[in-house]
């Protein structure tokens, strides 16, 4: 009687029955190295990441010259409006974004939010009125808000498990490149172009209009929505771009049922519910520090230095610390995993932010700031790569979504304080950036409680 079949030696018994049934498209996926396919959907994502990134940026910029600007002259409490309006549309865009890409796909909302805040962009450039640049900015936050998780969720899908947190990192550092184009504008353009200057710069911010095109051609639907809505056949050339790229012969994958609909209060069903209030959580002391932060910072730095010019200056120089902060995350997210790296860069940008609010001379203003901007963008790039991983497929882009909508709450009332912070302080940065210090402490700690992800195969 022949002996039954065993496992070879070091292998699991799941491994040994993966290997006897045919693979699933997901695992095939998986199995792939990183290639040149997944770089070409990383970078066609990240162009887009960055426009997103550029224009929340140059608003920062833009709102400082237009309060110059003889006809609008914004005080303190307008500028704040200008700034939260677009975290307004943001949540709300983020919401619906994410619920839409679980029913219609990931690659049309994406395409759909570039052509939708291109417009508004261009439409806030020829604006007259305050009532005019509310408007066409609230408009420009459904697109961006809608964009960003969708963007991730999608990078997500794609990328082999070793390499996804990796890969969403990475795409998250493609903001640092907007955010540094956004202020090489605002230092170059804004003040050399007159009252115009602001205008040129959001006319700029029109260019996601033409990337659309772009995008639509070369960036692939999920495998995992595919499948889930019953799309095989795409589904399949799908997988076999990706595998053609290792050149890696396909093999026959099982066709499944599409997977049942999950209804978005599963969020707060008994096994998502954990998680979703400490990513919740996270998400609304990342935003409410950083945008409070960051969106004030050149307004802020010119009333303390006396010179817009050099505010700008200055900043432009902060952004470029994002860069290393990205890149360190990178390699630490799959090297400490998912937790221990968020955690630890928020609590490094706390104490940033305790160190800035201090900050008289310019050296220390850019030690501690760059500080900051490096690791605070860190944290952001881990937070995208963690929160589509902690759902479902039919839940994933509508969890990401909301944890998204919840920031943007955050985002929306942390401009709208800074002008008290700046009053109850004598005009000095110093409450509020100690504030911002405590709240990223916060996030440090909500962090604390997210599942670890690292090494893990997304959840169907």
């Amino acid at each position: 009687m022949p002996a039954p079949e065993t496992s070879a030696p070091g292998q699991s018994a799941s491994a040994a029955q993966t290997e006897q049934r045919p693979l699933t498209r997901n695992e095939r996926l998986d199995r792939l190295p990183f290639n040149a396919a997944h770089r070409k959907l990383l970078v066609a994502s990240g162009i887009g990441w960055a426009f997103d990134a550029m224009d929340v940026g140059l608003v920062s910029f833009v709102v400082a010259a237009i309060a110059a600007d003889p006809h609008f002259a914004l005080s303190n409490t307008e500028r704040s409006w200008v700034l939260s309006i677009g975290f307004f549309g943001m949540a709300i865009g983020a919401a619906l974004g994410g619920f839409i890409a679980d029913r219609v796909g990931r690659k049309t909302v994406f395409t759909a939010t570039l052509i939708i805040f291109g417009l508004a962009n261009g439409a806030m450039a020829f604006a007259w009125s305050l009532v005019a640049l509310l408007a066409a900015r609230f408009v420009i936050g459904l697109g961006l808000g809608s964009e960003l998780p969708v963007a991730s969720t999608l990078v997500s899908e794609f990328a082999p498990t070793k390499h996804r947190g990796r890969m969403t990192v990475l795409l998250e550092s493609f903001w640092a490149v907007g955010w540094i184009i956004a202020a090489a504008i605002g230092f170059f353009v804004i003040p050399s172009t007159g009252d115009w200057g602001w205008r040129w710069a959001l006319l700029i911010g029109a260019l996601p209009l033409l990337y659309a095109i772009v995008a639509r051609v070369h960036i692939p639907e999920s495998v995992r929505f595919l499948e889930a809505h019953g799309r095989d056949a795409e589904a399949e050339r799908a997988v076999r771009y990706f595998e053609a790229a290792s050149s890696v012969a396909p093999v026959a994958s099982p066709t499944g049922a599409p997977l049942p609909k999950i209804p978005t209060r599963t969020l707060f069903g008994k096994r998502y519910r954990g998680r979703t209030i400490a990513i919740w959580l996270t998400w609304f002391f990342v935003n409410f520090s950083y945008y409070g932060a960051f969106t004030w910072m050149p307004s802020m730095l010119a009333d303390q230095f006396g010179s817009l010019t050099k505010s700008f200056g200055y900043t432009l120089a902060i952004s470029l610390a994002q860069l290393p902060g990205y890149f360190l995350a990178a390699w630490l997210v799959e090297v400490w995993g998912r937790r221990k790296t968020l955690s630890i860069f928020l609590a490094v940008s706390a104490v940033a932010a305790f160190l800035f609010a201090q900050a008289g001379s310019p050296a220390l203003v850019l030690g501690f700031g760059m500080l900051l901007s490096a690791a605070n963008l860190g944290a952001w790039g881990v937070l995208y790569a963690v929160t589509p991983e902690i759902y479902p497929t039919r839940l994933r882009a509508a969890g990401s979504g909301a944890a998204a909508a919840i920031g943007r709450i955050a985002a929306i009332v942390a401009p709208l304080l800074v002008p008290w912070f700046l009053t109850i302080a004598g005009g000095g940065k110093t409450l509020a950036f100690i504030v911002f210090g405590a709240v990223f402490a916060c996030a440090c700690l909500s962090a604390l409680a997210l599942p670890e992800r690292a090494g893990k195969e997304l959840e169907n």
